[in-house]
């Protein structure tokens, strides 16, 4: 039901992910971050939210993507109807893609960089997001965006899509998440709500809040 990419900025140590589907809210169920753990995006047919939480714990613990997805995901009796993918701090990545998920489904990984899709119009999309965030410019959530569009323009879900949503954590950059939970052009908000986040008053205003490296930064 969702397509979705995990990424790791080696020049500036950035993690994130980007997400899109033809439901409600996928920023909520789909993308969890952590600028010590990594990324994580848990989805499919019945995705579990603990999931997305347990393998960033893991992670942050030391485990390596691949270690953690298979420590979460082999236990869970409902496992066939998930779809997994992580990112671990250090770029790299694991992911489960459940049986009982609806084709078209699969997965993609790189170094650094880790897509996942079901329900989705083709196997191509997965291949579209991939190299549209391997030749994209810019800054981790350009190419995200980037990616989140060449996946639309591949054919996206089957079903068209709802909502989108971009997360960003970094040592030293605030929390950036951004969620479109319900549109008939959710990617393109996406990309509008982005350039509003990031520039202007608001965008000066996020400089001055407390990071990881500046936790009294004011």
């Amino acid at each position: 039901m969702t397509f979705s990419i995990l990424a790791r900025d080696e020049t500036s140590g950035w993690i994130g992910g980007a997400a899109a589907t033809g439901s409600l809210c996928v920023g909520g169920w789909v993308l969890r971050a952590n600028p010590l753990g990594g990324a994580s995006a848990s989805q499919g047919a019945a995705p579990s939210t603990f999931w997305g939480e347990d393998v960033l714990t893991r992670m942050k613990d030391g485990a390596t993507a691949a270690e953690a997805v298979r420590a979460v995901t082999e236990p869970d009796a409902g496992r066939a109807a998930r779809q997994l993918a992580a990112l671990d701090p250090q770029g790299g990545t694991g992911v489960h893609t459940g049986a009982d998920n609806s084709d078209v489904k699969g997965s993609r990984e790189s170094d650094g960089c880790v897509v996942s899709g079901n329900l989705l119009s083709g196997q191509n999309v997965l291949d579209a997001i991939a190299d549209g965030f391997a030749g994209a410019a810019g800054n981790l959530p350009a190419r995200l965006l980037a990616a989140v569009q060449a996946g639309e323009a591949a054919g996206g879900d089957s079903r068209g899509l709802m909502s989108a949503a971009l997360l960003i954590v970094g040592p030293d950059i605030a929390p950036l998440t951004l969620r479109i939970d319900y549109s008939e052009t959710p990617v393109a908000d996406l990309v509008r709500l982005h350039e509003r986040a990031t520039s202007g008053d608001y965008g000066d205003w996020t400089t001055t809040v407390p990071t990881l490296s500046d936790p009294q930064r004011h």
